[in-house]
């Protein structure tokens, strides 16, 4: 499927002014599980792919899964391995990657794991009165129970952590931009749509025109049985 200009243009909004707001995420994971050579790392809905670009800067050998096809395609240009549906792969994976994930989307990947022990991360939205974006966004959306979503995969807890991520952009345009490229604003009216989350951002706007709005997310770990 040939991504549409405007999907294009979203995708690349993600790519260049969002997608790097989760870097303290991606590296507080990578530290914790050691990541490093010879590690085997699929991310799931790993978007333009910059969680994978972390992982092999530390010697990981980065699988992703993107079911857009902007955004795998903006991944591929970045010379990444992406695929659109998970791998069953002969040797299996080190550690899943599974930033919001749907249980469906979950489900579908765990068989690319495939041994015992091997890591599950998932990871949301923190605590509502510490994260900033879901008030933007119209008290949507609401943080996944983690430990209920592990649990019902059939993976066993091995810990948990808190980080912050706070969303900075130069101006409240970029931030529009960077807020709708995440898909979670309805925007069945675009004009309408950026109006109300311009007006919504002017709260969070510093003294030099930039837009600051802290978050927290919080992750966990499982392990395969």
């Amino acid at each position: 499927m040939t991504p549409t200009p405007t999907a294009t243009l979203v995708a690349r909004d993600w790519a260049e002014i969002q997608e790097r707001m989760l870097v303290p995420l991606y590296e507080a994971v990578y530290d914790r599980l050691e990541v490093g050579p010879g590690d085997r790392l699929l991310g799931l809905d790993c978007g333009a792919g910059l969680a994978l670009l972390l992982a092999s800067g530390r010697g990981a050998l980065a699988t992703g899964v993107e079911t857009d096809p902007a955004r795998r395609t903006l991944a591929r240009e970045r010379l990444l391995e992406v695929l659109a549906a998970p791998p069953v792969p002969a040797v299996p994976y080190d550690v899943l990657l599974a930033f919001s994930p749907s249980p469906g989307a979950l489900a579908a990947a765990l068989p690319a794991l495939r041994r015992p022990g091997a890591a599950v991360v998932l990871a949301d939205w923190g605590p509502a009165e510490r994260c900033t974006v879901p008030s933007v966004l119209g008290g949507g959306p609401a943080a996944r129970d983690l430990d209920a979503m592990a649990a019902e995969a059939g993976l066993v807890p091995d810990g948990s952590g808190r980080v912050f991520c706070p969303f900075g952009y130069a101006d409240v345009d970029s931030a529009v931009r960077g807020l709708l490229s995440t898909g979670l604003y309805e925007c069945s009216d675009p004009v309408q749509v950026e109006k109300e989350l311009a007006e919504a951002l002017h709260p969070y706007e510093r003294g030099d025109g930039a837009v600051w709005l802290p978050n927290i997310f919080r992750y966990v770990i499982a392990r395969t049985a």
